[in-house]
């Protein structure tokens, strides 16, 4: 059963990780209407840089485990940005996928926390 539980734990953080990465090409190469939201949430016109790049190294954090919790909690970060500026701006289209991935990477790092010794 133990095994059941972690193998469930990996398939969650590579999903995470494969999320980030795609969402690190997106930013690179940004589509006219997303960068007319940046612009519309008021960031400079390079902003879509520093995500991708913020995107992409929790991408590599997530691959190894032991880096996991550092990239979970770079991406639940990243996304709690995401969220809290469409969700300021009322751009509530665009704060539904990135209210997922937060709780999605919050769960990553849950999983990933050291565990706690018993002391009596």
């Amino acid at each position: 059963m133990n095994k059941t539980v972690l193998s469930y734990k990996a398939v969650v953080a590579w999903l995470l990780t494969a999320f980030f990465l795609f969402g690190a090409c997106g930013n690179t190469f940004l589509s006219a209407d997303y960068a007319a939201a940046y612009a519309r949430w008021g960031y400079p016109g390079w902003f879509h840089y520093l995500t991708a790049l913020l995107e992409l190294c929790a991408a590599l954090l997530l691959i190894g485990h032991g880096t996991r919790l550092y990239g979970a909690t770079l991406g639940a970060i990243v996304m709690a940005a995401a969220t809290l500026t469409t969700l300021v701006h009322g751009d509530y289209d665009h704060s539904t996928a990135p209210a997922i991935v937060l709780a999605v990477s919050l769960l990553v790092a849950v999983f990933n926390l050291p565990a706690r010794s018993q002391v009596a």
